[in-house]
Order: C-alpha cells, then sequence, then structure tokens
C-alpha cells in the first residue's frame, strides 16, 4: 500500500470523481484507476461504485476515509519533522461574505505579513457548504455563522454572539411593525438560500405567519445594502455588515418588538493527529485579534 494511492482515493473522494482527481494531481486518468485498483487489491474490496452513472462510496470506501485522512496527516508530519515548526505551505480557508467583509481582512493581511511562505486561499460560501469543505477536506479551515453548534470531528473556537438587525433606507418605516401591513408591499431583500442567519429570520416570519412580503434575492451583501438604500425594502443582516452605513446615516436600524434566536460567529478545524504550523498560526491570529476586538469594545 503506497501513500500515493491513498493521497489518490482522498481526491477522488474530495473532488466526487476521477477526472477531477487526474486534474488536480496531475496523473492520466488510467493512472487514477491504476491507483484506486491497487488500493482495492491491497483492502480486499471495491472502494467505488457507479449508480446510474454516479461515483459513489462503498461502505468500505466510507470506513477508509478517516484511515486514509490519519495516515496521510501522518505522513505529511513525517515530511515535515526537519522544519516542523516553519510556516509554510498552503492554508485553505472557507468563510461566509459577511465574515470576509467585516473582520477577515485585516487578518489576513497580518497573518500575510508573518507568514510570506504559505498561499492563502479563500473561498465564499454558506455555511452549510463550508462545514461540508472541511469535513470533506477541501479546506483546512471554515468560519461560520450559525446558532450553537458541536461537531465531534472539528476543533471548535466560538468566536462570539453576532447581533442580527433590520435595516431600512432613511426615508422609511422606523419599525418592523409598518412593514407587516398588508399594505406597505415592501421587498424582503436577502441572499442566497442556505444562509444561516436568513433560514433564522425565516423561520421567525413562518412561525409568526408573517407571509406579505415579496422576496428579492440578490447576490452580495453590497448589493442588498445598496438595493435597501434605495428605499424598495428592508433586509435582515449581520450589524458587523452595516455598522459603517448606519453609522454614516445611509442605513438605519428598524426597531421590533420580537426576539430572534441568536446567531454565534464560528471557527472549524477538523481534528487530525497532526495540525500544519500554518493553521495552528492562523487559529492564533483569529484568536488574538478576537480577543484584541474585544478587548475595545469593553
Amino acid at each position: 500500500m503506497e501513500i500515493r494511492h491513498l493521497i489518490t482515493f482522498q481526491t477522488i473522494v474530495e473532488l466526487g470523481s476521477y477526472t477531477g482527481a487526474a486534474s488536480k494531481l496531475g496523473y492520466t486518468q488510467s493512472t487514477i484507476t491504476t491507483h484506486i485498483q491497487a488500493l482495492e487489491h491491497d483492502i480486499g474490496g471495491a472502494l467505488f461504485t457507479f449508480v446510474k452513472r454516479n461515483l459513489q462510496l462503498t461502505h468500505l470506501g466510507r470506513e477508509l476515509i478517516p484511515l486514509a485522512e490519519d495516515l496521510i496527516s501522518t505522513h505529511e508530519q513525517i515530511k515535515n519533522m526537519q522544519s516542523a515548526h516553519e510556516v509554510k505551505g498552503v492554508l485553505r480557508v472557507a468563510a461566509p461574505e459577511s465574515l470576509t467583509i467585516s473582520k477577515l481582512g485585516p487578518i489576513i493581511r497580518e497573518y500575510s505579513l508573518k507568514y510570506p511562505h504559505v498561499r492563502f486561499i479563500l473561498t465564499n460560501g454558506t455555511c452549510g457548504q463550508n462545514q461540508t469543505d472541511l469535513l470533506s477536506g477541501r479546506v483546512d479551515v471554515a468560519l461560520m455563522l450559525y446558532p450553537e453548534i458541536n461537531l465531534e470531528k472539528c476543533i471548535h473556537y466560538s468566536l462570539g454572539e453576532e447581533k442580527i438587525v433590520l435595516v431600512s433606507s432613511n426615508d422609511g418605516p422606523d419599525h418592523f411593525d409598518e412593514y407587516k401591513k398588508n399594505t406597505t408591499q415592501k421587498f424582503y431583500i436577502t441572499n442566497e438560500e442556505g444562509c444561516s442567519y436568513r433560514t433564522m429570520f425565516e423561520r421567525y416570519l413562518l412561525k409568526h405567519d408573517i407571509h406579505n412580503f415579496q422576496t428579492m434575492e440578490l447576490w452580495s451583501i453590497e448589493a442588498i445594502k445598496q438595493t435597501v438604500m434605495s428605499g424598495i425594502g428592508f433586509a435582515a443582516l449581520p450589524y458587523m455588515t452595516v455598522k459603517e452605513e448606519v453609522e454614516r446615516g445611509k442605513l438605519k436600524i428598524l426597531r421590533y418588538s420580537e426576539k430572534f434566536d441568536p446567531i454565534y460567529s464560528h471557527m472549524l478545524v477538523k481534528k487530525k493527529k497532526w495540525l500544519s504550523p500554518a493553521v495552528e498560526a492562523f487559529v492564533e491570529q483569529v484568536l488574538n485579534s478576537i480577543c484584541e476586538s474585544n478587548k475595545g469594545v469593553s
């Protein structure tokens, strides 16, 4: 059994296809097939099967995933024994747009200055997608906005509660009750499905039988803010994403009587026997930044 065969297996699981793995690893597809056949021969059973032309893991393949991860992680640790404390390599981080635009900029800048030999790759997705990418190995660290969570396969850092506010244009109503009247005919302006605070707010609307809003779904927080400023509706967003516009008088926070479920920011790292120095350094950078921010607030 060769470590490269396990890396090939892990890459297929990550990307969902032999073709994708071949492209990422720089192999021909026949080489990918040979690697998996050799691994299946050593293990004594099939790792993948096709169901209606879709590649799926067998039971044996699913059992191999955590074992392969441990072996690959140990292999990386052995390779880096001489430079075990040198921060270098590739760091892949997934974060929602809200945290990216409000908190991550200064953190990434300082991290890159401290560790210039790390190639930093940041992707934006919904919190659910970021969690999936972390568990599948596509990223090393996932940042999320979510209610309280507890994942056994992850190291979890709680970064504090994030206040969700309702915002409108300055010439709009002052209280959310005005928007709930059937005569207002205003848009509820929001981002893509799967967003945690959108899900939280829409559950609230459903629970209280509030359904008179037309929904306008936009592609970015910046687009949402600009559209709300135009006066055609309201949005539910983390305060950290609208703080500047509120302070400059471009948006106003709606008063409301409701009590919304709390949302928290989280940082997740997949549990491994060995974490790269680049991951450990980034975790430390984030925690230090949050600590300094909290001191500023107090």
